[in-house]
């Protein structure tokens, strides 16, 4: 009698689970870094088992080669966030062991080096969050330690509000910032709140923050995953996240319609994830949209001439078992490069051009020794 009820209490217990709400603790978070700055190129950075970033590339073949990466120095606890803001251009961002703020550029040759990074104070508890409206412009944030989020721009010219100094933008803050721009002099930032619901603020040249420089709006929800956000074009973005019942999310904004289904409302796309979603887009009307499954495999949806595929809720499989969220980019028009950790810690990456290569469930090495 007393065996059965043990045999009972482990049973309910793994079925409990099995069917734990998704929290942002147990979602698989970002790990890579991927930008590309123009048709045929790519650029993926990670963090060594030693804490250094690593870096290798594709321009018609990969370099240092097929699985080597080169080293590019730093002492770095949190995912490279890497953006371009032109051809042979790209920013990386990363946070230290002091929780300050370093950086590092490309412009035909590496600054300050290959190995060094340029520091730019502050003092975070979020990953970097970085984005570009147009050529000379960046603007970075991060989550400081009293919760709130803080921001400085890169004008062409110098750091506002200086190197080391950061503004503040208010809130109170349980995920990492997430920034999209759809055009120059647009800037929109999506947030978690202590109550666990979506807040979003913007700004523009015209308007200045809004709806204030330290307010935010809420956009509803309960979310176990930070926001992912894309846009196809100008007036347009896209909004995805993980439910606490681990399904996906989503909202759109256009300037012709406002935030549909509403304001506070979503659109539950199905599927059963433990990552944070990830999403991209080729192109007008395109959006592809991934994540790990509870067999940390990946899974595909897209949308394509106002439907989804292979439906609103269902979802296609490519394969693997990864130990990180899916990271994805388009360099053009139908192509998608899609990467991710596997249990061995080495990167893996598969593309989209017409057909899935090297398979739609198969995955090429690209080597390396990555931590998560």
């Amino acid at each position: 009698m007393k065996r059965n009820f043990r045999i009972l209490v482990v049973l309910l217990m793994f079925l409990a689970i099995m069917n734990f709400p998704a929290s942002a603790e147990n979602v698989k978070k970002d790990a890579i870094g991927v930008e590309s700055w123009g048709s045929g190129r790519l650029d993926i950075f990670g963090l060594g088992t030693n804490n250094a970033m690593y870096h290798k590339w594709y321009g018609g073949s990969w370099g240092p080669s097929l699985t080597g990466w080169e080293y590019m120095g730093g002492i770095l606890t949190s995912p490279p966030k890497v953006v371009s803001w032109g051809s042979g251009r790209l920013d990386i961002f990363g946070l230290g062991t002091n929780n300050a703020m370093y950086h590092k550029w490309y412009g035909g040759s590496w600054g300050p080096s290959l190995t060094d990074w340029e520091y730019l104070g502050g003092t975070f508890t979020s990953n970097p969050e970085a984005v570009s409206w147009g050529s000379g412009r960046l603007d970075v944030f991060g989550i400081g330690t009293d919760n709130k989020m803080y921001h400085k721009a890169w004008t062409g010219t110098e750091w506002y509000p200086s190197l080391t100094d950061w503004e503040s933008l208010g809130g109170k803050w349980t995920s990492v910032p997430v920034a999209v721009s759809w055009g120059s002099d647009r800037l929109d930032i999506f947030i978690i709140g202590t109550n666990n619901a979506m807040y979003h603020k913007y700004y523009s040249s015209s308007e200045g923050w809004k709806p204030s420089k330290t307010g935010w709006e809420s956009l509803g929800g309960k979310w176990a995953s930070p926001p992912e956000v894309v846009s196809w074009g100008s007036g347009r973005l896209d909004v995805f996240a993980i439910g606490t019942n681990n399904k996906m999310y989503h909202k759109y904004y256009s300037s012709s319609e406002g935030w549909k289904p509403s304001k506070t409302g979503w659109e539950s796309l199905g599927g059963i994830f433990t990552s944070v979603p990830e999403a991209v887009s080729w192109g007008s009307g395109r959006l592809d949209v991934f994540g790990l499954g509870t067999n940390n495999a990946m899974y595909h949806k897209w949308f394509s001439d106002g439907t989804w595929g292979p439906s609103l809720t269902g979802w296609e499989s490519l394969g693997g078992i990864f130990t990180s969220a899916p990271e994805a980019v388009s360099w053009e028009s139908g192509r998608l490069d899609i990467f991710g950790l596997g249990t061995d810690n080495a990167m893996y990456h598969k593309w989209y051009g017409g057909t899935w290569g090297p398979s739609l469930t198969g995955w090429e090495s690209l080597g390396g020794v990555f931590s998560k």
